[in-house]
C-alpha cells in the first residue's frame, strides 16, 4: 500500500482527528516561512525586529518589520492545503486545526475550530494592560506616521502575536494539548517541529496511541515518531490525501 493510501485510510477512520499546521501550509499563499533560505529570518535578526525587547527599545524597526508582514498578508488567500483541511473538518474527519500560523487563512478557508498557538495578525494588543482591539489600530496609525497606542492606557500596542521573549497564550496551548490527548489521529502539515511547545504535541497524541501522519517537504526531528511520513508540499499532498480519505470514508459507511 502506498504511503498516501495508508494515510488516507487512517484519516478516513478518524472521528477525532486533529491537524497541527506550521508555516509550510501558508507558503503557497505567498507568505514566507521563517527558517528557509528565503524565509523571514534569512536577512534579519529576529530578536532585533520581533522580540519584546525590540518592541520596547526600537519601536521604529519593530513597526517597520510588522508593517511589511501585514502588507504581505493583505493580499494572501487560502490555498489548496487550507481548503483541504476545512473539507476534512466538514466531513467529520477532523475536529480542529491547531496552528502555529498567525495569518487567519484557516478561518478564511472555512475551518471552524482553529486554535492559534502564536496569536494572530487580525488584532492589536497592549502588553502592559492586556487590552485587545482590531489590527486597524496599528495599520492606520502607521499609515498616518503615528505610534499605535492603547485605547485604555495610552501605551504602545503591537500585533497580537507571540513575540520572542513572550510566553504562548496558556489557554490556547492547554486547549491544544487536551484535544491532542483525545485525538484518534494527528495530521501534522507544514511544520518543521523545531519550536516548542508546539513540537511536543505529536508526542502527546502518540503517547495516547493516536497515529501521527506527517506532511512536510523536509525531514523533521520527529519523523521517527510518525506512523506515515509524506514528503512534499502541503498544497500538493493535502488535497490528494483529503480526496482519497473522503472516498474511503464513503466506503466505510
Amino acid at each position: 500500500m502506498r504511503e498516501i493510501e495508508r494515510a488516507a485510510h487512517l484519516l478516513a477512520k478518524a472521528r477525532r482527528g486533529v491537524a497541527l499546521t506550521g508555516a509550510g501550509v501558508s507558503t503557497e499563499s505567498g507568505l514566507p516561512d521563517f527558517r528557509s533560505p528565503h524565509g523571514l529570518w534569512a536577512n534579519v535578526d529576529p530578536l532585533a525586529v520581533a522580540s519584546l525587547t525590540a518592541f520596547r527599545r526600537d519601536p521604529e524597526q519593530f513597526y517597520a518589520f510588522y508593517r511589511t508582514r501585514l502588507a504581505m498578508l493583505a493580499g494572501a488567500k487560502p490555498n489548496p492545503a487550507h481548503r483541504a483541511l476545512a473539507e476534512a473538518e466538514a466531513t467529520g474527519m477532523l475536529v480542529a486545526v491547531v496552528t502555529q500560523n498567525v495569518d487567519g487563512l484557516h478561518q478564511a478557508a472555512g475551518s471552524r475550530r482553529v486554535i492559534e498557538l502564536h496569536g494572530n495578525l487580525r488584532e492589536a494588543a497592549c502588553p502592559d494592560c492586556g487590552w485587545v482591539g482590531p489590527i486597524t489600530i496599528v495599520t492606520e496609525a502607521l499609515e498616518e506616521g503615528r505610534v499605535p497606542t492603547c485605547g485604555r492606557c495610552g501605551r504602545r500596542v503591537k500585533p497580537n502575536v507571540v513575540l520572542f521573549e513572550e510566553l504562548l497564550p496558556l489557554d490556547a496551548y492547554h486547549e491544544a494539548e487536551a484535544i491532542c490527548a483525545e485525538a484518534d489521529l494527528l495530521l501534522v502539515a507544514g511544520s518543521t517541529l523545531a519550536v516548542t511547545p508546539a513540537a511536543w504535541l505529536p508526542g502527546v497524541a502518540a503517547r495516547r496511541g493516536a497515529p501521527v501522519v506527517l506532511v512536510n517537504d523536509e525531514p523533521t526531528p520527529l519523523d521517527n515518531l510518525a506512523t506515515v511520513v509524506l514528503r512534499g508540499r502541503a498544497g500538493h499532498i493535502l488535497p490528494a490525501l483529503a480526496e482519497e480519505a473522503a472516498l474511503r470514508k464513503e466506503s466505510l459507511r
